[in-house]
């Protein structure tokens, strides 16, 4: 795995070690939680091997300090599967009261029957951190010549080369964020998603709360979800979805079952809404926007190679969409910030905003590239701006249009706002 990753989680790591006794680290499997963890960790338990997790539950019901005795930081992996540990980790840290004393990862939030074996909530004793797979700029796709993070200063003028075209990013689409994809050949590196795809569907559903799902029945779910990528599309409009795409539909509650378990896995992500002060009295809409927290997950679902994306250029900006969110999300938490989207009655909607913890904030539409298109772009952000009432809040701190091709990252100098190709960013 590129290194660049471990550095930004290090240093969220390390930051969170030294203010809390441990750290919670979640996120999809096969997103590099474990390996980045080992990077700090002086001791660790590897609660994967089925051997390994039954000797350390019945040394956690002997004696707690003898199970938590390791060296510190102790990597605790798939602590999950071991729900009382939560509250032992947590009975240790407040009895040693030191800080950095664990870090836990898992790939699954702990199920309602494992829930009733936490006592505590942790508040106050552990920080949460989320991995996600790798952005282009940490896979080593992206030049990183545009700092996400300089764009809050505003500068007068920037100008990078882009060196990724259409083609390259139709394959990093397919191919993912998965750090084991990295650097293989072409056809063994657009595997990776489709292995994962069939993990989730197959076994990890099901793994999530012991509930049996057919594995047919998610793979339709996650078909219909693939196609309504960056949507507020309703469980009656996946319903819908799937009664003129499939054989068979599924009912209103099992729809919501089955997502819920995804949430649990960490394959979909959904984006909250961003409710700003406004001049006029706009109705803003406040369902969450649907992703993948890859877009090789959707390309997996529906079957898709870079080939097709390029065929159907309307499909594929959603799933560049997909892309950026994920990348905007993981510089964004480097910058204590979180990723939004906007959206009121009249229909006007922005990609992304992304906020930070002291209020300054930009604004983000993403479009594969072309001049109508970023044209259309600029006419949202615009139209956005002039509604924000900046006597009760912050006037956007930067304005872009975030794409998938152009030869140059630049500010325009009618407006100020920054066109920047995905191929130049970094946090």
């Amino acid at each position: 795995m590129d290194n660049y990753k471990q550095r930004i989680m290090d240093s969220l790591l390390k930051k969170k070690l030294q203010a809390k006794g441990a750290v919670l680290i979640e996120g999809p499997k096969w997103c590099g939680k474990t390996t980045t963890a080992e990077e700090i960790a002086a001791s660790k338990i590897l609660l994967a091997r089925t051997d390994i997790k039954n000797n350390f539950k019945n040394l956690l019901e002997i004696d707690i300090d003898v199970a938590l005795s390791g060296k510190t930081p102790m990597l605790i992996d798939e602590w999950q599967t071991v729900p009382k540990l939560w509250d032992a980790v947590r009975y240790t840290v407040d009895h040693r009261r030191k800080m950095g004393q664990f870090i836990l990862t898992g790939s699954a939030v702990p199920d309602k029957e494992a829930e009733k074996e936490i006592e505590h909530s942790g508040t106050g004793r552990f920080a949460w951190l989320t991995m996600r797979p790798m952005t282009l700029f940490e896979s080593g796709e992206s030049n990183g010549k545009v700092s996400l993070g300089y764009l809050f200063t505003a500068p007068d003028k920037i100008l990078e080369k882009n060196e990724l075209k259409l083609q390259d990013i139709a394959f990093l689409i397919c191919r993912g964020g998965w750090p084991l994809s990295v650097g293989l050949p072409e056809e063994a590196a657009l595997e990776q998603a489709f292995d994962y795809y069939d993990a989730v569907t197959k076994e990890d559903i099901t793994k999530v709360d012991g509930v049996k799902r057919a594995s047919e029945r998610v793979q339709r779910l996650m078909r219909a979800y693939a196609r309504h990528q960056g949507t507020q599309a309703s469980i009656a409009t996946l319903k819908e979805d799937l009664k003129n795409n499939d054989t068979a539909i599924l009912d209103d509650d099992t729809i919501s079952s089955y997502l819920e378990a995804l949430r649990k896995i960490f394959v979909v992500e959904d984006m909250p809404a961003w409710n700003p002060n406004l001049r006029s009295k706009t109705a803003i809409r406040t369902t969450d926007t649907r992703y993948f927290v890859d877009p090789s997950i959707a390309t997996a679902a529906l079957g898709l190679g870079p080939a097709d994306l390029i065929n159907d250029l309307n499909t594929m900006g959603f799933f560049f969409e997909t892309m950026c969110v994920r990348d905007l999300r993981v510089f964004a938490d480097a910058l204590n910030g979180k990723v939004y989207h906007y959206r009121d009655k009249s229909g006007l909607e922005c990609d992304a905003v992304v906020h930070l913890r002291n209020g300054e904030y930009g604004l983000i539409e993403i479009k594969l590239g072309g001049e109508s298109l970023i044209n259309d772009g600029i006419e949202t952000l615009n139209s956005l701006t002039e509604q924000i009432d900046t006597s009760r809040m912050k006037a956007p701190a930067f304005k872009m249009i975030l794409t998938a091709t152009g030869e140059y990252a630049y500010r325009r100098k009618e407006d100020g706002i920054y066109i920047v190709p995905i191929g130049c960013l970094r946090e």
